[in-house]
């Protein structure tokens, strides 16, 4: 691709439930309506924010779908097409892919801990299986595996993988891939507190938690950086960062779906192991808001 895929500020949607735990497909609706509305660039369904570990594959299927259908070509649709089977992830890329994605993020494989050669195939069995372009989803903090800037540079050569998505906070790493891998390819952080700072190392944009919530705001911050406007990109992400640290003041995405709550966009439930934020943890997250005028 002679240009980057994804750019700007691109939401991993949260996947809202009734208090029972069931899909709640309207609010899904309005969300995603409200997201386009809001400038959102891209949609990032059934990621670690859309609570995937606890969705069925029914479920995950039937969120990837809806997102699409509802999105209805307005910004593309990255479906969250991770696992640490890569059977699972093949089959989960195959059905984003005949479901209108416009590609598929696939996370490092967790748990069961592959070396830098497992992680290698795992990525290009999914890559060979699909038409689509494929995204690398790099969070060692959840999956204990990092995605070495070698790995990476050899997962480039395949057409198919043209980006990462990294959650490492590793503000050299986009640097150092850029100079190892050899043709465009699509850097999106994937820690808010690092959007600004990921840009300057040259990144293209962020797959944000925040912009769940502040839509608008995070949407302006990638714009005035790419309109060359950067101190105004950064004090708007100055502004944000309190913000950003506290949606992560317990497991990501409680308080995110608490703060959605409070704007009326959707209920908080999420499903266990993930319990209800914390009564301190709730007013730390409204403070934050405040500040940041989420509230006004």
């Amino acid at each position: 691709m002679e240009t980057t895929m994804f750019k700007g500020s691109i939401t991993a949607l949260i996947t809202p439930m009734n208090q029972d735990g069931s899909l709640d497909l309207p609010s899904m609706g309005r969300f995603i309506d409200w997201q386009i509305q809001q400038g959102t660039s891209a949609l990032v369904p059934v990621g670690t924010t859309g609570e995937s570990p606890t969705l069925s594959h029914d479920e995950h299927a039937q969120v990837v779908e809806f997102t699409i259908k509802t999105a209805n070509g307005r910004v593309p649709v990255l479906a969250g097409a991770g696992s640490n089977s890569t059977a699972e992830a093949i089959k989960m890329a195959l059905h984003a892919q005949s479901a209108g994605a416009a590609a598929v993020l696939v996370v490092t494989p967790y748990y069961n801990k592959p070396t830098q050669e497992g992680v290698y195939r795992h990525f290009m069995a999914v890559a060979d299986a699909i038409s689509i372009p494929v995204i690398v989803y790099n969070i060692p903090g959840r999956s204990v595996i990092d995605v070495s800037v070698e790995t990476m540079a050899r997962l480039a050569k395949h057409p198919n993988i043209i980006g990462v998505k990294d959650a490492t906070a590793n503000l050299l790493r986009p640097l150092q891939t850029q100079q190892t891998v050899d043709k465009p390819f699509n850097q999106l952080s994937g820690e808010d507190g690092t959007a600004v700072a990921f840009l300057a190392s040259g990144g293209d944009g962020c797959i944000s938690v925040t912009s769940n919530i502040a839509p608008a705001q995070c949407a302006e911050i990638q714009a005035a950086w790419s309109d060359g406007r950067v101190m105004e990109a950064m004090e708007k992400h100055n502004r944000l960062f309190p913000v950003h640290d506290a949606l992560f003041c317990e497991s990501n995405p409680v308080p995110v779906k608490f703060a959605a709550s409070v704007l009326g966009l959707m209920g908080e439930t999420c499903r266990l192991p993930l319990a209800p934020l914390s009564d301190a943890s709730r007013a730390r997250v409204k403070d934050a808001m405040s500040a940041a005028g989420l509230l006004d």
